[in-house]
C-alpha cells in the first residue's frame, strides 16, 4: 500500500514556482526523509498534504484519499513553526488536542499519562507552556502530533534544539510509531538524523525532485570517492587536483575525491609530505555530502 502519492504536483505563488512537477510516491510503513535546502518548497509541499494549501496542478492521495479535513484523525503533523495555547496546562493541552483528533476522553487521559511519563514530564503536567524549557516544549508540542496514533506522521525538523540524549530518545519513539505501522515523513537538514532513520529520501532542490530512492541505492550510485583520515603533520597533500572538497573534525578529515582520482595517490602523497597516517579509509559518501553535491549542481 502506498501511504503517500504526489503525481506531477506543482504549486505556484504570483510569478514563483514553490513546488514544480512533483512526482514521488511513499510506500506505507517507511521513514521517508523529505530534503532539500530553504526554499526548495519542502513546507509547502507538506502544507499540501495535510490540507493547507491545494496544488494548482496534478494530484495528491494521502492514505489513498485526497487531502480533506476528515483525514486530519488519521494523520499527525509537527511543523517547524511550533506553537502551543501558553495558558493551558499541559495536561489539559493535550487531552484538548487528543479529543480534537476524536480520541474518547477516558482514552486521551491515559494516552496523555502516559507519554508525560515516557518524556520524563508527569511532574510538569499542571504547569503552563511558557513555563517550560524549549526542549520541554518541544516534547509537548511532539505529543500532540502522535496523540491520536495517526497512520501517516509529518515531522517538520523535529529534532531542532534537542540535547544529544533527548534526540536518541525521540527517534526511539519514531522507531517504535513505525513498528505500529505509522508511516512517517522527516523533513530536516541534519542529515546525520537521516541516516540513522531513514528508509528513503527524496532531495528538492529550486522546486523541483533531483534524486530519489532507497538511501542504500543513492549512496552506492555516487560510488567510494570519499577519504577517512587521520594523520599528523601538515595537511599540504590535500590541496591538489585530486580533492574536491575537505570536511575538518577534531580527530579526523573527510576527504571528498574528484571524480577518477585514485585514493592511493593521494595516501602516497599525505606520505610523502612526511604526515604520519593514523587512519586511512575509503568510505561510502556521507548523505551531507550528496546533498550538497545535488544542491551545487543544481
Amino acid at each position: 500500500m502506498k501511504a503517500v502519492v504526489i503525481d506531477r504536483v506543482s504549486k505556484k505563488f504570483l510569478d514563483f514556482y514553490a513546488v514544480r512537477d512533483l512526482s514521488l510516491e511513499i510506500q506505507a510503513g517507511r521513514i521517508f526523509g523529505l530534503l532539500g535546502p530553504n526554499g526548495a518548497g519542502k513546507t509547502t509541499t507538506i502544507r499540501m498534504l495535510v490540507d493547507i494549501f491545494a496544488p494548482d496542478a496534478g494530484q495528491i492521495l494521502v492514505l489513498g484519499e485526497r487531502p480533506s479535513s476528515k483525514l486530519k484523525r488519521r494523520v499527525g503533523y509537527l511543523p517547524e513553526e511550533r506553537g502551543l495555547y501558553k495558558d493551558m496546562k499541559i495536561c489539559d493541552l493535550l487531552l484538548f488536542f487528543g479529543r480534537l483528533r476524536g480520541v474518547e476522553t477516558r482514552q486521551a487521559k491515559q494516552r496523555v499519562d502516559e507519554w508525560l511519563s515516557l518524556l520524563g514530564l508527569s511532574d510538569w503536567k499542571d504547569k503552563k507552556p511558557r513555563e517550560l524549557s524549549k526542549g520541554m516544549a518541544q516534547k509537548v508540542q511532539f505529543v500532540v502530533s502522535v496523540i491520536h496514533e495517526p497512520e501517516l506522521l509529518i515531522l517538520d525538523e523535529p529534532f531542532s534544539g534537542f540535547d544529544p540524549v533527548s534526540v536518541r530518545q525521540m527517534q526511539s519513539f519514531v522507531f517504535d510509531l513505525q513498528k505500529r505501522g505509522a508511516t512517517v515523513i522527516l523533513s530536516t537538514h541534519q542529515m546525520e538524523q537521516v541516516e540513522q532513520l531513514c528508509d528513503e529520501i527524496c532531495i528538492i532542490n529550486r522546486s523541483r525532485k533531483v534524486l530519489a530512492g532507497t538511501l542504500r541505492d543513492v549512496k552506492s550510485s555516487f560510488g567510494q570517492n570519499t577519504v577517512i583520515i587521520d594523520y599528523q603533520g601538515l595537511d599540504t597533500f590535500l590541496e591538489n587536483s585530486l580533492v574536491k572538497r575537505v570536511s575538518r573534525f577534531p580527530t579526523y578529515s573527510e576527504v571528498l575525491l574528484n571524480d577518477g582520482a585514485d585514493c592511493q595517490e593521494l595516501l602516497v602523497r599525505a606520505l610523502a609530505s612526511g604526515a604520519r597516517v593514523n587512519r586511512f579509509e575509503l568510505v561510502e559518501p556521507s548523505l551531507n555530502d550528496i546533498f550538497i553535491s545535488m544542491v551545487e549542481k543544481e
